[in-house]
């Protein structure tokens, strides 16, 4: 992957730094490419043939090119200097020259020898001059031989191979105890030989290619300074910290724990197994099938989730595999989304009730829309406006749900028990926390989680605060109504008020240790813009399960099996206006001009499409009584998959894309996402069965349960704080 550095990001790179350009016009052409990333306005002018220098005062950054067309004494005299004088060698020294020897010696034979004989002459001074410079050759580029001038025409590929072979074997055998330091730069004949034809003269590379030339070096230079998340080269593997260190070590004792149990599980399976009587010839069963323990669910469970975080870290931190930068393209978007339509509709199956929204529909909804998100993040569609903002509405339509779900379950069962709050807190945030340790990536990096997150809790606390009022309670008495719409009237003055306060915002999140969990490279900026993009949508959600059920109860509504939800009429009109909407809709987001503007209407109007869309799915009778079996295993995954593909389907945080078989994409996107989507299934298991034994029901278990996890927090936030200031 390379980073696009940015003026300031390579002046902080370079800074002191002297880089030195020596050889022919290539090396030339790469000089300009590189001095105008450090400063665009630099023009290609002066005579050609002579050195060129370039100097930013400012930051302390020196780079010149030095003419040396041929390999040969004027070169190594410039080399040599270097060696002997310590204050003028350059920190930085890319060379490069050839295709001059080829043309002035007409590309005879004699010209390659005496080229041997120079280069291997200069070779143990490059050798010398890398033990603590950096030192790059840049082997020649192809040339196109139709466009080459007449008096260039004896410049063909195959001298130009000839040289680089010889430059290659001699450069490498320069030294005899180990492999030489002097680097073969090879990536801008890899370019040239995609883009040569595209050339002027059939010999220099055009101004697109050369620039991918020159940016690469800088990556090759900068990468390990700057340390960006999308430029995947030349960087260290990150050193592990404490907390990972410890991670480490529980989960190989977990592992080790977990297979000593199973051998002596195993052996005593073994001993009991049934025994021939001898008289009578009939087995006895000597033992009874004994349920599974919570010290085996443990076990087993933090056995697998050890085995599958080494997968996470080997894919993402390790270095181990390749990473490839995005691509969009329209078709890269839109094939795989028509196929997983098809495939979604080619399996359905009759829902088990038929009501608004019910279970099998919900994870069907949410299936669909994380495939199509999924896809979203691979294809790199965000740089699509139109994609974007429909995206948006999908993202909102997740926390639409939350207000929907939370609301329907604290209103119906009046539920406020720490056990409920416990269950759902851990099946959010379980894989999440996790991540965060082995990864050494903050909170909110997993910006929603965090939003679902709170959100939960901004609705538990709504209803639960004193006077909670239920569906139970409203019913007995018609006022208990407008004491709830008082609560949702409070509520949503709350969020305009945080949404249009960032002050106050920040305040609240950058108290510690809130400051820990929502804090991205050191403020809560990223999270105030998170929250604010879809402010409104989890109140929407939460007033739409109200009128839902306040219609319900009063039997407004048929929600029998093949009936329409509303009278014919009412229904059909219904229909109407939420086609015209949806549409409506998608014609504005497609016509956006401006991504601010646009990010700035989303919160009020995002709620038009979701309504919509639930109004089409449900009110024609047929339509609620069948739903997509493949959407829905997707669906009840759906919290896992946003968060897996993080590191073991996309890659450098969402940067580029994970290469686990290089040099064909079509198979390893078949791998890594049949790999990406049985570890999301599997993580789902091992969290549904570790709240089992972590969250008991009774009280006293619980609480002890939690006094057990505040001090692991606490225990976590205090290592966490103590490298943070070692990092500084």
């Amino acid at each position: 992957m390379m980073h696009k550095y940015k003026i300031s990001e390579a002046k902080t790179c370079l800074v002191d730094k002297h880089i030195a350009f020596i050889g022919d016009s290539r090396i030339r052409q790469l000089f300009y490419s590189f001095v105008k990333i450090i400063n665009p306005q630099f023009k290609e002018e002066g005579n050609k043939h002579e050195n060129i220098p370039f100097e930013d005062k400012a930051a302390s950054v020196k780079v010149d090119f030095l003419w040396h067309p041929e390999v040969n004494g004027s070169m190594k005299q410039c080399i040599k200097v270097w060696t002997e004088d310590s204050v003028l060698k350059p920190h930085v020294i890319i060379a490069g020259a050839a295709t001059w020897s080829i043309k002035i010696h007409n590309g005879s034979e004699e010209a390659l020898s005496q080229y041997k004989m120079n280069i291997t002459s200069i070779a143990p001074l490059l050798e010398k001059l890398a033990t603590t410079s950096d030192v790059y050759w840049v082997l020649q580029d192809p040339v196109y031989e139709d466009l080459l001038s007449e008096n260039r025409k004896m410049i063909t590929n195959e001298k130009i191979d000839a040289y680089n072979e010889a430059a290659v074997s001699i450069l490498n055998s320069s030294t005899r105890t180990s492999k030489s330091n002097v680097k073969m730069f090879s990536v801008s004949k890899l370019i040239a030989q995609e883009t040569i034809m595209e050339s002027l003269d059939g010999l220099h590379l055009p101004e697109s290619s050369r620039e991918t030339s020159a940016m690469i070096l800088m990556n090759v230079n900068c990468n390990k300074v700057v340390k960006p998340v999308d430029g995947s080269c030349c960087q260290p593997r990150p050193p592990l910290t404490l907390i990972q260190k410890l991670a480490a070590c529980f989960f190989t004792l977990s592992i080790i724990g977990y297979f000593i149990f199973y051998v002596i599980h195993r052996n005593a399976h073994r001993k009991n197994k049934p025994c021939t009587d001898l008289e009578s010839g009939e087995e006895k069963k000597n033992i009874i099938n004994t349920p599974v323990s919570s010290s085996e669910i443990l076990l087993q469970s933090f056995c697998k989730l050890g085995l599958i975080m080494a997968y996470f870290y080997m894919c993402d931190r390790a270095n181990l595999f390749m990473k490839e930068n995005k691509f969009y393209t329209h078709s890269s978007f839109f094939i795989p989304i028509i196929y997983i339509l098809v495939l979604g509709v080619f399996y359905n199956e009759n829902t088990k009730e038929t009501k608004v929204l019910n279970r099998e529909q919900t994870d069907e909804w949410k299936g669909w829309m994380q495939l199509v998100i999924l896809i979203y993040h691979i294809s790199g569609a965000s740089t699509f406006l139109p994609v974007y903002m429909h995206i948006r509405v999908l993202v909102a339509a997740y926390l639409f749900q939350t207000g929907y779900g939370h609301f329907s379950y604290f209103w119906i069962k009046g539920d406020f028990g720490i056990h409920r709050v416990c269950q759902v807190l851990f099946r959010l945030n379980f894989l999440v926390v996790v991540l965060c340790i082995v990864m050494d990536r903050p909170y909110q990096f997993y910006y929603f989680v965090p939003l679902v997150t709170v959100w939960f809790m901004v609705i538990y606390v709504t209803l639960a605060l004193w006077p909670q009022i239920t569906q139970k309670k409203a019913n007995g008495n018609v006022f208990w109504y407008l004491g709830l719409l008082l609560k949702l009237g409070l509520l949503l003055l709350c969020i305009w008020f945080l949404a249009h306060s960032q002050g106050a915002f920040e305040k609240i999140f950058s108290l510690w240790p809130l400051s820990k969990c929502f804090e991205l490279e050191g403020s809560v900026y990223e999270w105030w813009f998170r929250w604010r993009l879809d402010r409104y949508v989890v109140f929407h959600g939460v007033l739409f399960a109200f009128i839902y059920l306040a219609l319900q109860r009063r039997q407004i509504l048929s929600e029998g099996k093949g009936e329409p939800l509303f009278s014919n009429k009412i229904s059909t009109f219904l229909l109407f206006v939420s086609v015209v909407s949806f549409l409506t809709y998608s014609i504005w987001a497609s016509s956006c001009k401006n991504k601010a503007d646009c990010n700035e209407l989303h919160p009020s109007v995002s709620v038009v499409q979701i309504v919509a869309f639930i109004l089409i799915r449900n009110i024609p009778g047929y339509a609620r009584s069948i739903y997509s079996s493949f959407f829905a295993w997707f669906g009840k995954i759906s919290l896992e998959l946003f968060i897996c593909q993080y590191h073991i389907w996309l890659a450098a945080d969402t940067r580029g894309i994970l290469v686990l078989i290089p040099g064909n994409p079509t198979l390893n996107i078949i791998v890594s996402t049949f790999i990406f989507v049985c570890v999301a299934h599997e993580i789902s298991q091992i969290t549904t069965d570790l709240a089992q034994v972590v969250i008991p029901k009774d009280n006293p278990s619980l609480f002890r349960r939690l006094a057990c996890t505040l001090a692991f927090f606490g225990g976590v936030l205090i290592l966490s704080t103590i490298q943070d200031k070692s990092r500084l």
